[in-house]
């Protein structure tokens, strides 16, 4: 389908080397999950590095079954229904939404209003005895301090998952966002660092886990190598190939996405250094305007911390707040494709009221903040050219004239 933005949130998203990968694939007639899929996950796990990484068929279904697998019988660290999971309010509903399925009692924390990240000093004071799982959200490239994050975590013996769908290739002290973790969740939609079209990763470093992801991607079969060969031994008389040993899903993807994603993966250094390039341009050509009137803040980024931006997010000055929906409605008639910031404080959404999931009316000022000052705009994986970039710049400055 045509793309009727002239800066559209995302440019399109594959080159000719991609398809052609696809096509390989298609020629092959080889195209559920098979070879491609393992060459991929071998890659993965070897550039983020970390022991083990298993694809999935999308980041929601990564977020889904890293949940599932934490609170596995099969895991000794485990979670049980009833127990309560921390979660940062500024959240997407499938990071969220597979907690609540897992019979976790989800509590909201507040986020650091120049990283969009959990506020790591709200969040201790919501930890209790029941407190079991932290999912964490890595937001638009950006994190909270993991380092201090993982010693809570060790520290109450919490499980630690990462939700980086939106943080492919940020590092901080020159690891890997994603790493962190006892799980590591990441996301190739369309619009995000890599894509393949649909798609997802689950990465960790124990191999129990490992053998529980795998065996929940699809039906609770025990089909890796490893657990193949004990099932085989344990229940002679079954069909060895047809063990069931788990609960299960189906979020196994297929080789033309594994195809597509290990073809971009390989560029993703290129992706990274044009994405900086671009939002450096714009903030410089913003801030050099004689138009300019502190229209808007933006992120900062500590020295230790190497961002794998996904958007340029624009936080509006408190002057001209009043004007944002008004702003928005006219830059999409401009032709510029605005986001916001996830899905704001979630806990104004109706499936937050319909599920009772805020009974005591708890208030969290820098979410609510951020949903009303923020939006973000896409990030080319390719030069802007000169003309896009006086006409975006043009346009997001008349915020102090409408």
């Amino acid at each position: 389908m045509k793309n009727f933005f002239k800066y559209p949130l995302h440019e399109n998203a594959f080159s000719t080397s991609d398809i052609k990968e696809g096509i390989r694939v298609l020629l092959s007639k080889q195209i559920t999950m098979s070879k491609k899929t393992k060459e991929f996950e071998k890659y993965f796990a070897k550039k983020l590095g970390v022991k083990y990484a298993l694809m999935v068929n999308s980041g929601s279904s990564a977020n889904l079954l890293a949940t599932f697998a934490s609170g596995n019988p099969l895991r000794k660290n485990k979670f049980k229904p009833g127990d309560e999971a921390i979660i940062p309010v500024l959240c997407w509903p499938t990071s969220l939404w597979p907690l609540v399925q897992a019979g976790l009692k989800p509590i909201f924390v507040d986020v650091d209003i120049n990283t969009l990240n959990i506020d790591l000093n709200d969040m201790k004071k919501k930890i209790t005895k029941k407190t079991k799982l932290i999912m964490n959200i890595n937001v638009l490239g950006l994190s909270t301090n993991l380092n201090r994050l993982k010693e809570i975590s060790k520290k109450k013996n919490l499980i630690l998952i990462e939700d980086n769908c939106e943080s492919l290739g940020s590092k901080l002290n020159n690891k890997h966002l994603g790493t962190f973790g006892d799980f590591g969740t990441f996301s190739f939609y369309y619009s995000h660092q890599i894509t393949s079209g649909e798609g997802g990763m689950v990465t960790c470093n124990n191999e129990k886990d490992y053998e529980i992801l795998y065996s929940l991607r699809a039906h609770g079969w025990s089909r890796s190598p490893k657990t193949f060969k004990k099932t085989s031994k344990k229940y002679p008389k079954l069909d060895p190939r047809f063990i069931f040993t788990n609960m299960g899903f189906n979020l196994r993807p297929t080789d033309i996405q594994a195809s597509i994603g290990l073809n971009q993966l390989k560029k993703i250094n290129y992706f990274i250094k044009q994405r900086t390039l671009n939002r450096n341009l714009i903030i410089k050509k913003l801030e050099n305007s004689k138009n300019w009137k502190n229209q808007y803040n933006f992120l900062k980024v500590e020295p230790n911390f190497k961002p794998s931006w996904f958007s340029l997010v624009l936080m509006i000055n408190n002057k001209y707040v009043h004007k944002k929906k008004r702003f928005i409605n006219f830059l999409s008639k401009k032709g510029i494709e605005t986001r916001p910031i996830i899905s704001g404080n979630f806990m104004n959404q109706p499936a937050a009221k319909l599920y009772k999931l805020n009974p005591n009316k708890e208030k969290f000022p820098n979410a609510d903040k951020i949903e009303k000052t923020a939006f973000f705009i896409g990030l080319k994986t390719k030069k802007i050219s000169n003309d896009e970039l006086e006409y975006l710049v043009k346009n997001l400055l008349k915020i102090s004239v409408l």
